[in-house]
């Protein structure tokens, strides 16, 4: 293709930005093409096997390696007592790396690593890996969110918030709502199994790995093996999933890296699926205290929203259960307060939506009933609550379109035909409910840096060490590009996932869009500024022109994204949404299907239209499992007992309907491209819609998740 000519154009075809364009990486994958972690392969490759712990608690007495050590194939095995010391990653990570399980002999859950077998094969890994035994001097687990034996931390993230008087309010109020919410533990199961591979060379490491956070990784590394992060390199080109299962540095990885210098060779390791459950997080089991105070006309006077969440003994999670309350509706008294049970289990971690998706089921769950005790439609209650400007700091929000969302969703879902009465609509012998939730999640704006090149053959060259975990980071950063520099999408090169380009932060909590976005804005202003400067006012000249009568091969900018001074007067704008849902429940079988659900989402500039909706689908789909399906259990020894996707149910299609998706809204004044980010949003109403709409159908009142047939029996 012929390189485009510099001047501006406005021409149709140069409005790339949020086209529903397919993924770029899209032909690689369905061919099979795309190499992930589990792919990756060296000359002299190892392959690595776990051993974990059977106990929940305790300490190891002794551990007998020497049958393994014998056994055909295998190069070595560590364990505590012979594995090198480590330093210690930084202190102020907000994504905290996991324990390294070898450095002592203690044991703080059930299927803890305590050691790692590497063999020839993996088959001969594995094999030598049972042959390990441990003796262990076991004590008893604490395990359950209500165990008053457990040591509980308050305030951990120090995001507790007041204002006004909550305790007076609720003492003058009409109305009080006072009841308690209870959310089951779930696990990511992402479709990619976790793997990572390690090589030395001399003091450097390089190491394909299954992750979100590849500069967390590389600092986590660095650290522990004590060199500069220049030595460590991280490659994640592509990711099959995660969910916020990748936004640590997990001890297989630390392990791996830890084999593959101690024996001098490049290193393998994939987890199974059962190990994912007990080695990459989960959802943490949460417990919710929900007081409400309200006029008889529905003006609320007071909100107080306690959330306890669980973790392990020796690690913590950023899970801030209450933090979006605060900023939700337009109250004057509100207090927030997080709280930690520390557990003998496996860290929890980030899970799509973390915090709020818990926190939204029973703030949004207790509205609905406050708004049947009042006899107030829920739409209209909410709406009687709105908040015009954000309620902590009083300034006026970035960008809101909330009331589009809920009269779109509204006008979609058909909400008029709602009959309030409890139990009164049916389709056949059905029971059919409606229920909505309003929603919104906080994304962010974090430094990010990118690097944009165009060379002699008119084809532009973006760096960033971004990842693209499946949500369609290549294919928005082509189209940025493209629209940007005025040239086709085909003509645009993206290298992402690796850590040797300019830094970037996780793929995590809704937040790259926007912050990569901004980094390639400002590369392409600084590059076409260059390019301006050697045109010397000449027209008509194309980029490779230009590179050629100045005898340059390739011209380069730099560019960065920080929050800017100026933004300081209005409040940053999460995504909103509403979200509608209508379920059919069978009276004698206790079955219940979601026939249908509308999400309308308030996501500023959407960068593409068709990866946006493929995102907020997605995210929907996850919130149904949430809601109907997914409970991971711990047995009485801390095990957990549904370690498989036979036993641990996900959502597949015959669960699913069909699932509408609008967006409304203009781009945010927080960046210059208007974005807020979608990844998220989706899944944040889900669980309260359906179980506003199974109360509406059945007069039941679901404060607990997952809903199960048992119980709707």
């Amino acid at each position: 293709m012929t390189d485009v000519a510099l001047q501006p154009d406005t021409s149709v075809e140069h409005k790339v930005i949020g086209r529903p364009m397919d993924r770029v990486d899209g032909p690689l994958k369905v061919r099979g093409a795309a190499t992930y972690a589990s792919d990756v392969t060296y000359p002299d490759m190892t392959h690595a096997a776990l051993v974990q712990s059977t106990v929940a608690a305790g300490r190891i007495r002794r551990i007998d390696t020497s049958r393994a050590k014998v056994a055909p194939g295998v190069i070595t095995v560590i364990t505590h007592e012979n594995s090198p010391a480590l330093g210690s990653p930084p202190a102020e990570l907000f994504f905290p790396s996991a324990r390294y399980p070898l450095e002592d002999d203690r044991i703080l859950h059930h299927g803890q690593h305590v050691g790692i077998v590497v063999a020839e094969s993996p088959a001969q890994a594995l094999a030598a890996a049972r042959l390990v035994t441990v003796e262990y001097d076991e004590t008893s687990p604490v395990l359950g969110i209500e165990n008053p034996d457990a040591a509980i931390v308050r305030n951990p993230f120090g995001f507790d918030q007041s204002r006004g008087d909550v305790a007076a309010a609720l003492a003058a109020a009409d109305v009080v709502y006072d009841q308690t919410f209870h959310i089951a533990a779930e696990s990511n199961n992402p479709m990619g199994l976790f793997a990572t591979v390690a090589v030395w060379d001399g003091d450097r490491l390089v190491v394909q790995d299954a992750t979100q956070f590849p500069r967390l990784v590389r600092r986590v590394l660095a650290a522990h093996f004590g060199l500069p992060e220049e030595k460590v390199r991280v490659l994640v080109p592509y990711l099959g999933g995660g969910f916020g299962a990748g936004l640590r540095a997990w001890p297989h990885t630390i392990l791996t890296a830890v084999a593959a210098r101690m024996i001098g060779r490049p290193v393998k390791i994939v987890l199974s699926r059962p190990q994912m459950f007990n080695s990459t997080g989960h959802r943490p089991e949460t417990r919710q205290r929900v007081r409400l105070g309200a006029t008889r006309a529905g003006q609320l006077v007071a909100i107080d929203h306690e959330g306890t969440s669980t973790r392990g003994i020796a690690e913590y999670n950023p899970e801030f259960i209450t933090f979006g309350t605060g900023a939700a509706y337009a109250c004057p008294n509100v207090a927030t307060r997080d709280a930690q049970v520390k557990l003998n289990i496996p860290s929890p971690n980030a899970m799509r939506g973390p915090g709020a998706v818990e926190g939204n089921f029973a703030i949004e769950s207790a509205l609905d009933e406050l708004a049947d005790q009042l006899q107030i439609d829920p739409i209209e209650l909410r709406l009687l609550n709105y908040a015009e400007v954000h309620p902590q700091s009083g300034l006026p929000w970035s960008g809101k379109a909330l009331r589009d969302c809920y009269r779109v969703g509204a006008e979609r879902f058909g909400w008029a035909r709602r009959d309030a009465r409890v139990g009164s609509m049916r389709k056949g012998h059905l029971l059919v409910g409606y229920g909505m939730a309003s929603v919104a999640y906080e994304w962010y704006v974090t430094p990010c840096q990118a690097k944009l090149s165009v060379g002699r053959d008119g084809r532009a060259h973006l760096r960033s060490a971004a990842t693209d975990i499946g949500t369609g980071t290549y294919t928005i950063a082509t189209q940025m590009v493209a629209e940007l520099l005025r040239i086709d999408p085909r003509q645009v090169q993206v290298s992402i996932g690796d850590t040797d380009l300019p830094p970037s932060p996780q793929s995590g909590g809704s937040g790259l869009a926007a912050s990569l976005a901004g980094a390639i804005e400002n590369a392409a202003a600084n590059l076409l500024r260059k390019f301006d400067e050697l045109r010397g006012g000449r027209t008509g000249e194309s980029y490779g022109d230009i590179l050629a009568r100045h005898g340059l091969d390739e011209l380069s900018a730099d560019g960065e994204k920080t929050p800017h001074p100026e933004q300081a007067s209005v409040a940053p704008s999460p995504a909103f949404a509403a979200q509608f849902a209508e379920v059919h429940i069978d009276p004698d079988l206790g079955l219940l299907r979601v026939a249908r659900m509308v999400t309308v989402v308030d996501g500023g500039r959407i960068l593409n239209d068709k990866l946006a909706r493929s995102q907020v689908t997605g995210a929907v789909v996850m919130g149904i499992g949430m809601t109907l399906l997914e409970e991971t259990t711990f047995d009485a020894t801390g095990r957990i007992a549904n370690a498989t996707l036979g036993d641990y149910l996900v959502p597949v299609n015959a669960d699913i309907p069909d699932l509408d998706v609008v967006f409304v809204g203009e781009p945010d004044r927080f960046n210059a491209l208007g974005v807020k980010g979608v990844g998220e949003i989706g899944i944040i109403g889900v669980a309260a819609a359906i179980a506003n709409a199974v109360y509406h159908a059945t007069g039941r009142r679901f404060r607990s998740l997952p809903i199960t047939i048992d119980q709707l029996l």
